[in-house]
């Protein structure tokens, strides 16, 4: 299977259908540079979204994974050609991550050995190492499904995160003999948990294809979110509600949303020309 091929077969075909490389990452609901690295061999189209682009370009997944027209005779031998090649390069990849991800496992795995062997040289038994034993830990479960899957395990990330923060937050309150730190934390992440979840939806189902756009739309749902966690802390700890600092924060992020729209906006009207 060769990608340079696919990619100069894919340009081909969309040049034949008389689409830019932006009208056919739109009706794909993804980004031009996508398309743009398929078109050079630097990528490959996802397997998710191989039937809708063959359907635009008028082509079979057989034809695709090719680089170029089948005819009859020759086609079940392409297909059972492409097949094994999808296969090994699925095998390809899961090997290239089971070595990084297990490399990144080794490297928390030792960073948590240094923090046990220090602790216990220096005090003579386990203390604040605790402490950082457990962040490694936490930040080793959030992180490791995005490792080993990639794109996919994005999601399987922010259902850890949903799931562990709050025994987490319970973990450290007790290690480090502080209340405040599970009573306000677990509080405080209830509103990060729903904002980091409405930033998902954003970007993976509303403005999947206008990143620009899903990042304006980010920064304007910060706005609310700031507010709220100020006025948590203001009924828990008694500060104030409103300060410059947050005036300025709730600036930055208009001006920020500001900026994204409209270079969405910009870059969609020079698209359109």
């Amino acid at each position: 299977m060769d990608q340079t091929a696919i990619g100069k077969f894919i340009a081909k075909c969309r040049k034949e259908k008389k689409l830019t490389q932006a009208q056919l990452a739109e009706k794909l609901n993804i980004t031009d540079r996508a398309v743009s690295k398929w078109e050079t061999g630097k990528s490959m189209p996802d397997s998710s979204i191989m039937l809708a682009l063959c359907e635009i370009l008028g082509i079979t997944v057989n034809e695709l994974l090719s680089g170029e027209k089948v005819d009859m005779e020759s086609y079940e031998k392409k297909a059972d050609e492409n097949l094994i090649a999808l296969k090994r390069k699925d095998e390809n990849n899961m090997t290239k991550n089971v070595i990084i991800s297990s490399l990144f496992t080794v490297t928390f795995l030792v960073g948590i050995m240094v923090c046990l062997i220090c602790n216990i040289a220096i005090s003579g038994n386990l203390t604040w190492s605790l402490i950082p034993v457990s962040s490694i830990v936490f930040a080793w479960v959030i992180s490791f499904p995005s490792i080993i899957l990639g794109k996919r395990g994005i999601i399987v990330s922010f259902i850890s995160f949903s799931v562990f923060i709050v025994p987490y937050l319970f973990l450290l309150s007790r290690i480090i003999k502080v209340e405040e730190v599970f009573s306000i934390g677990a509080v405080l992440a209830v509103p990060s948990m729903v904002f980091l979840w409405l930033i998902v939806v954003v970007f993976k189902h509303i403005v999947k294809a206008r990143k620009l756009a899903a990042l304006g739309i980010s920064f304007l749902l910060a706005i609310p979110f700031v507010l709220i966690i100020n006025a948590i802390l203001a009924k828990m700890i008694a500060e104030p509600i409103f300060d410059v600092w947050d005036m300025l924060s709730i600036l930055l992020l208009l001006i920020l949303a500001y900026v994204s729209f409209t270079c969405d906006y910009a870059r969609k009207k020079g698209l359109m020309k």
